[in-house]
């Protein structure tokens, strides 16, 4: 039973780790182009090496 008296509150306290972060995550915009780094790959890189 007192094992609860440590596991409680350190759930408690990496859940709100994970809340916090992923809310940092909503703020710094990490969320805001979902389809741009997935067409991303269909382009092609015209800036490459130019061969002489």
């Amino acid at each position: 039973m007192t094992i609860l008296g440590v596991l409680i509150p350190a759930a408690l306290i990496l859940g709100g780790i994970g809340l916090w972060a992923f809310l940092w995550s909503l703020k710094s915009g990490q969320f805001d182009d979902l389809e741009g780094a997935a067409n991303r790959i269909l382009f092609d890189d015209d800036d490459g090496p130019e061969e002489s």
